[in-house]
């Protein structure tokens, strides 16, 4: 039954069928942390092999800021930098987002300005995150 509530269609993520705790929140992080997929590399190949190979390199920044050698414009630039392109990379990939509660398993087909909401949002918090602990340690300067 569709939900009129819903601004776009349902859809379900591959992993819709975990059962278990373990295996459900091992699913949801994989989901949340890696946002290429198998279908993605087989519609668009160069798409996807330019965000890995972006998402690499945002990688080595934060290596980067933790051994104290960028300073926080640049690590927050990169950041920005791999969000916008993390955007067009999910919506080739993993073309979703959660409807309702966090804690609920109700997806549906996410438009741009869906992921470019979940996207931000998400690489905001894993950014103030890993911000917050390298400053904590004393490696980046505000």
């Amino acid at each position: 039954m569709v939900n009129p509530k819903m601004p776009t269609e349902p859809m379900d993520p591959p992993y819709a069928g975990k059962t278990g705790v373990a295996g459900r929140i091992g699913a949801e992080l994989w989901d949340h942390l890696w946002p290429w997929s198998r279908t993605g590399f087989q519609r668009q190949r160069a798409i996807q092999a330019a965000g890995l190979a972006l998402g690499l390199a945002a990688s080595v920044v934060w290596v980067l800021a933790a051994m104290g050698r960028l300073e926080a414009g640049a690590i927050i630039g990169w950041w920005f930098g791999w969000s916008v392109f993390e955007v067009v990379v999910r919506l080739g990939a993993k073309p979703y987002v959660k409807e309702g509660p966090w804690w609920g398993a109700a997806y549906r087909s996410a438009t741009v300005m869906d992921m470019i909401c979940y996207v931000s949002f998400k690489n905001l918090l894993i950014g103030a995150v890993l911000f917050l602990s390298l400053k904590s340690l004393g490696l980046v300067s505000i």
